[in-house]
């Protein structure tokens, strides 16, 4: 993880949080997780204030959330109680099982990574699922250059390639959008991969 963007979050983690439990639900995200998510354990990657978790939770997934952000954490265990969440982080995401997950939610994570860290990102997420299981992966688009944003947050610049790159024999995206979000109203990238059974 970017060491100034994990600053950021943890010096103003209620703030973010009050933001993102504040937007309009994402529903476009819901729509693809109730299309393609099959019951199981699940996995989210970057849990920031739980509010996904949550959402998970009350539609019948048992959902452990994990983030690198010790100020989120603390947000997301107090509004959810009674789901665990603990601390992991990209790009090795070491402490969360390898193949033990039916479905990982890695939402608008990514793009905080510095470019080269991606690709191992990619591999680590893609190593949680369980034969035929299912990764949900988005990340905000930024063209042309990476840049940061006034808190110092990382936004990284990359083509979908470098995500689809990684991709195994037998892996399938069985979902490919870029689109704007309905809860951010920024563009985002969208790609469901279920993997090889």
């Amino acid at each position: 993880m970017d060491a100034t963007t994990l600053a950021a979050y943890d010096a103003a983690a209620s703030s973010y949080a009050a933001n993102w439990d504040g937007q309009p639900p994402p529903e476009d995200m819901y729509q693809q997780l109730r299309a393609h998510f099959r019951p199981g354990p699940t996995a989210e990657i970057g849990t920031g204030s739980g509010r996904d978790a949550a959402w998970l939770a009350a539609n019948g997934f048992e959902v452990h959330g994990f983030d690198a952000s010790a100020g989120l954490l603390a947000h997301a265990r107090a509004a959810h109680p009674g789901i665990p969440f603990d601390f992991a982080a990209l790009p090795d995401l070491a402490g969360v099982a390898r193949g033990a997950w039916q479905n990982v939610l890695c939402e608008t994570v990514i793009m905080h990574l510095p470019r080269a860290q991606i690709a191992p990102s990619v591999r680590s997420l893609l190593a949680l699922l369980r034969p035929g299981g299912t990764l949900y992966l988005s990340w905000r688009v930024t063209e042309d250059a990476s840049t940061r944003d006034p808190a110092g947050r990382l936004y990284a610049a990359f083509d979908k390639s470098l995500v689809s790159g990684e991709l195994g024999a037998g892996d399938t995206i069985v979902f490919d959008e870029d689109a704007t979000s309905v809860a951010s109203g920024k563009r985002i990238q969208r790609l469901v991969i279920r993997r090889a059974a």
